[in-house]
C-alpha cells in the first residue's frame, strides 16, 4: 500500500503537458482577468522560463496579451468596422448621448474610426456650430448634410476594416489640429498598461491624436476595461475620463479605481 501511495504521489507531482497548462492558463485568466507568471510556475510545477514561453505562444495564438510579469485579455469586441456596427449597439446610444451632452458651441471636436464615434455623429443637433475633424468615412458621411458642422477630414492611407484612414499623410494632418475635445473609440483599457489596440499605424494615429488635443475622452464599454492588446496608444493618465453606459459604470469605476480617470 505505501508503495502505491507513493506512486500516486509522484504522478501527482509530475509537470503538466502544454496543452494542459494552455488549458489551466485560459482557464483561470477567464476566471481573475489576469494571471501571474510566479504563480502560474508554481501552480504549474514548471519554470518561470516555461510559463513565459507558453504565454508568449498564446499571445502568438491571439488568445491573451503577454506583459510584464503575466498576462491579460484580449478586448472581446469585434475588430471590422461592420460587425462592430450592431454589437451592445443600446449601451453606445448611451455612451454616444452622454458625449454628444459634453460638446459646446465653436470648439473643435475629434472623432475616430470607433462605432460610437458615428453614433455621437448621429446624435449632434442641426443647431450646432462646430468643427469636427475625423479620419473616418462613416462619420465624415453622417455630418456631410449637417447645416452647421464643418468637417476636416484626415486623409491618408485606407486601413479598410476601420474605414478609417491611417499613415503618416493622417499623422501630420491630425499634428496641425489643435483639438479641444478628443472622443477616443477605445480597444483596450488597463490600468497598468494604458490604451492599446490591435494596429500599430492605428494606434500611432490615436497617439498623436491624444497629443493634440486639450480633453481625451475614452468611450468604452466595461469588458474591454482590464484588457490589453499588442500596440500602445498612451498612458491611463492622460485620459481625462471615459463614457460608458449608466448601468456599466460602478464596474468601470471598481475596474480602474486608484486610476486618475474619472468615470462618467
Amino acid at each position: 500500500m505505501q508503495n502505491i501511495a507513493m506512486q500516486v504521489l509522484n504522478i501527482k507531482s509530475l509537470p503538466m503537458l502544454k496543452e494542459e497548462r494552455f488549458q489551466y492558463i485560459l482557464r483561470k485568466l477567464t476566471q481573475e482577468q489576469k494571471v501571474n507568471l510566479s504563480h502560474l510556475s508554481r501552480e504549474l510545477n514548471v519554470s518561470s522560463d516555461t510559463v513565459r514561453r507558453d504565454l508568449k505562444e498564446l499571445t502568438g495564438k491571439g488568445l491573451l496579451q503577454a506583459v510584464r510579469g503575466g498576462a491579460v485579455l484580449h478586448s472581446p469586441t469585434p475588430h471590422h468596422f461592420q460587425d462592430r456596427v450592431g454589437y451592445q449597439a443600446e449601451q453606445k446610444k448611451a455612451i454616444a448621448a452622454k458625449a454628444a451632452a459634453m460638446i459646446k458651441g465653436d470648439e473643435v471636436v475629434v472623432l475616430d474610426s470607433g462605432t460610437t464615434a458615428l453614433a455621437i455623429a448621429s446624435l449632434l443637433p442641426s443647431d450646432l456650430r462646430i468643427t469636427v475633424v475625423t479620419n473616418s468615412f462613416p462619420v465624415a458621411s453622417v455630418l456631410e448634410s449637417h447645416p452647421h458642422i464643418e468637417v476636416l477630414f484626415a486623409g491618408g492611407r485606407l486601413y479598410k476594416s476601420a474605414f478609417t484612414t491611417t499613415g503618416h499623410d493622417t499623422i501630420r494632418f491630425f499634428r496641425n489640429i489643435r483639438a479641444d475635445i478628443y472622443f477616443m473609440g477605445i480597444c483596450s483599457i488597463h490600468h497598468a498598461i494604458g490604451v492599446t489596440t490591435i494596429n500599430y499605424e492605428e494606434a500611432e494615429v490615436k497617439k498623436t491624436i491624444v497629443e493634440v488635443s486639450k480633453h481625451v475622452v475614452a468611450l468604452t464599454t466595461p469588458e474591454r476595461i482590464g484588457t490589453a492588446e499588442a500596440f500602445f496608444i498612451c498612458p491611463i493618465e492622460m485620459v481625462d475620463s471615459i463614457i460608458t453606459d449608466d448601468e456599466s459604470a460602478a464596474t468601470a469605476k471598481e475596474l480602474l479605481a486608484g486610476t486618475s480617470v474619472t468615470i462618467l
